[in-house]
């Protein structure tokens, strides 16, 4: 299924915030910190987090899906594992899609375990054969969803018999696969310290074409050479000038702020957000 031709290039635009179940109420009644200027453009969730969900939930979610442009972001459906693609999980995400009117799919180019759904992203080799299979499977998940995949760059700390750079692994499969990328500018810092390789030359040899949006998060500092992607902190310094790096080569992208653990106050977490939005603002400025 070729889609990239039937779709906008960016499915949202903006800035958005990872919407936690914990936000909602907040989001819902439009606490004093949400006005016209701290309010997210868009937000994202994990679809697996939703489906099926009935009562109150399922209520206010639609609400909100009412209100806002809405991404999803999965987490199990294992793109590049051994076992078959899960198809009724497929085929429960694509009506969850259509019932909320999401604006676009995404799923971490990885796998996630041989049985059952583990929600730890396990790294894939990055080799010529693995670039066939997971294409192939990314095809076959397209033609399920009737729409184009987007898929994030991972961190990991391992590279089992690799045989090309990340980068060059991921510009393949999705020229192969004809799907999207979701930039996880994050993910490019905390490999860079993992493996030892230059972030700014990774983010500039990704395909500028088939970039959809952006995640931006905090990791942890574990060692001098070691970070763990925990979305658990603060954004740092050093990936905010990867992102203006971003911003500065292939214009301003969508992005997302990621928090998931040491949840800060939503005037705090808001407030974060719109750094995103002046590093939008001063890059749109510096390109005039």
């Amino acid at each position: 299924m070729n889609v990239s031709h039937s779709e906008p290039r960016f499915p949202v635009n903006g800035t958005g915030l990872g919407l936690r179940r914990s936000f909602m109420a907040e989001f819902l009644t439009e606490s004093e910190v949400i006005t016209n200027v701290t309010r997210p453009d868009f937000f994202e969730i994990a679809p697996e987090n939703w489906i099926g969900l009935g009562g109150r939930y399922a209520r206010d979610l639609r609400q909100l899906t009412e209100r806002y442009p809405f991404l999803c972001h999965g987490l199990s459906l294992s793109i590049g594992g051994p076992a078959p693609l899960d198809i009724d999980l497929l085929k429960r995400i694509r009506d969850f899609l259509d019932t909320h009117q999401i604006r676009a799919y995404s799923e971490h180019l990885s796998y996630t375990g041989d049985q059952g759904h583990l929600y730890d992203l396990l790294p894939i080799p990055m080799t010529r054969e693995a670039v066939d299979y997971v294409a192939a499977r990314v095809r076959q998940a397209q033609d399920i969803l009737g729409r184009r995949l987007i898929l994030e760059n991972v961190s990991t700390y391992a590279a089992p018999g690799s045989e090309m750079a990340e980068h060059e692994f991921v510009s393949e499969v999705l020229k192969a696969a004809d799907c999207g990328l979701l930039l996880d500018v994050n993910n490019i810092f905390v490999n860079s310290i993992n493996h030892g390789f230059n972030a700014r030359e990774y983010l500039l040899a990704l395909p500028a074409e088939r970039i959809s949006y952006v995640h931006i998060a905090g990791h942890y500092r574990e060692a001098e050479d070691l970070r763990i992607d925990t979305h658990g902190d603060s954004v740092c310094d050093d990936v905010w000038a990867l992102l203006d790096q971003a911003y500065a080569h292939f214009g301003v992208l969508p992005t997302l702020l990621e928090r998931d653990f040491n949840i800060p106050p939503m005037a705090d977490l808001l407030g974060e957000m719109q750094l995103i939005r002046r590093a939008q603002i001063q890059a749109i400025s510096r390109a005039a």
